[in-house]
């Protein structure tokens, strides 16, 4: 059985299979603040968004992280990823450089985990 959660017209923000918890592309949704401010928002979410489906950061399996501009943000949003995974395991993740959908995103990160 799949279960979907925060369902609109595009997609599915969440969805569940197997004990598996697919995210959505979280990104901040206030795109006046910089790459740290932007980072920690994204995380917030996203452990709101777990913590939804009885999953936590300990249980991610995988990260894949956009940035806008991975030269100039790279070591800044890693001191950001570092703080959040410190209590954890860290996932495997993958990093690189892409267009964003707005111009004043900084940050797109696309999870997977499993259920506590």
């Amino acid at each position: 059985m799949i279960n979907r959660m925060e369902v609109n017209d595009r997609m599915s923000r969440i969805v569940e299979h197997n004990g598996t918890v697919y995210l959505a592309g979280i990104v901040s949704d206030d795109k006046t603040l910089d790459i740290h401010g932007q980072a920690k928002r994204v995380f917030e979410i996203a452990d709101k968004r777990l913590a939804d489906v009885g999953a936590n950061k300990g249980n991610l399996l995988r990260a894949e992280i956009f940035l806008k501009d991975i030269y100039r943000d790279f070591a800044d949003f890693n001191s950001e990823w570092d703080l959040w995974v410190a209590d954890v395991n860290a996932p495997a993740r993958a990093c690189v450089e892409a267009n964003m959908a707005s111009e004043g995103t900084l940050v797109e990160i696309i999870f997977t985990a499993v259920k506590a």
